[in-house]
């Protein structure tokens, strides 16, 4: 349960940041970190429910 919370928190961080800042490659970059965070997020949940 300490990652599934650890990886939702990184989610939220990374979303935040790349709204809050200017430089586009940056943006991306968090926002891609989000989205690895999220696939993670879902392999484990899958896992911890079955």
């Amino acid at each position: 349960m300490a990652r599934i919370e650890y990886l939702k928190q990184q989610i939220a961080r990374a979303e935040r940041l790349a709204r809050a800042i200017l430089d586009q490659q940056t943006a991306a970059r968090l926002q891609a970190f989000a989205a690895e965070c999220r696939t993670e997020l879902s392999e484990l949940t899958l896992k911890t429910a079955a």
